[in-house]
């Protein structure tokens, strides 16, 4: 027995009226759709080294990034989106907006702690959205949790816990940075869970465009009445924040949220873990960062505990159009 596909029932407008269309029957991904979603996870996890070199604050990043990716995507956006657009009901517009929100608080508080914590630290701690998508599950959907499911959670909170206590041990600005990056992985999986919800809807570029403006509107509002200059950084700080903008945003995220037309977002979220290890493998070989002891053994009680999560939910995958 299978439990229902993440998301709730989607109407669509009739001349008659609203009826609902059925969750879409599974079927096998396209070939494209896995070196796709592998090419987006290689993409994002240059994102934390880019930051890390990007010598401006959060809230800037963000910014530059999030409407760097949205001004690129523009001119093919408005020649196809509009009509997407039109047919969406008022829900489904507030849960566009939601989306769009959700990402821009995740990229905030994860940009910041990465000034804060290592860059092992903040990947592990933010892409623990798996764990997160599955209390959803249960907290919205009302599916229940198996115990393998139950026995994850715990594997990967005890791991967060270790992180954050051998980051207290250095300084505790360091906790709060881990504070900061798992409360981002929160701000994802809701990204992700309406993302999926909204894919059956709209093509891959009528999503993501409204996600990426809203959230980059969003930051620089909130950068501007934060009273932080957008201008009078070094040339070398604007190319780091631009090719967040081309690289893990344009290319990764996209990816991501393409291949949530194919594949559950606990699919996704547990194929995201690569970025753990590519970013810190980048963090070792580009910033000399070694990761300590606690943050290895909090990564491999993560990556248990996400792992068996996937392992306790049964995949489906979905094909979407676009």
């Amino acid at each position: 027995m299978t439990s229902p596909p993440l998301g709730p029932t989607i109407p669509h407008m009739h001349a008659s009226g609203a009826t609902p269309i059925s969750p879409p029957k599974p079927h096998k991904p396209p070939s494209l759709a896995w070196p796709t979603l592998a090419a987006g996870i290689l993409a994002i996890s240059s994102a934390a080294i880019l930051i890390r070199k990007a010598e401006a604050p959060a809230l800037v990043i963000g910014t530059v990034r999030l409407l760097t990716a949205a001004i690129l995507l523009s001119p093919a956006v408005l020649i196809i989106a509009p009509r997407e657009w039109a047919g969406l009901q008022a829900r489904e517009r507030w849960a566009l907006l939601a989306s769009g929100a959700a990402l821009g608080l995740h990229f905030v508080l994860w940009i910041q702690s990465l000034k804060l914590t290592t860059v092992a630290s903040s990947v592990v701690l933010a892409t623990t959205n798996p764990i997160f998508v599955g209390l959803a599950s249960r907290l919205i959907l009302r599916e229940a949790l198996s115990r393998r499911q139950l026995l994850a959670i715990v594997l990967a909170m005890a791991g967060s816990v270790i992180i954050a206590a051998g980051d207290l041990a250095v300084t505790g600005e360091a906790l709060l940075g881990d504070l900061m990056a798992l409360v981002s992985a929160m701000a994802i999986s809701v990204h992700l869970l309406l993302g999926r919800y909204l894919r059956r809807r709209l093509s891959n570029l009528a999503y993501i465009w409204p996600c990426y403006s809203i959230a980059g509107v969003l930051l620089l509002a909130a950068t501007l009445l934060a009273g932080l200059p957008l201008f009078g950084y070094t040339t070398a700080t604007y190319g780091y924040m631009a090719l967040l903008g081309i690289i893990p945003q344009l290319i990764g995220h996209s990816a991501l949220n393409w291949a949530l037309g194919y594949f559950s977002p606990l699919f996704v979220t547990i194929a995201i873990l690569g970025e753990p290890l590519g970013a810190s493998a980048l963090a070792f070989i580009l910033l000399d960062e070694v990761p300590a002891p606690t943050v290895l053994l909090g990564t491999v009680l993560i990556i248990a505990g996400i792992i068996l999560a996937g392992l306790a939910e049964r995949a489906k995958s979905y094909t979407i159009e676009g």
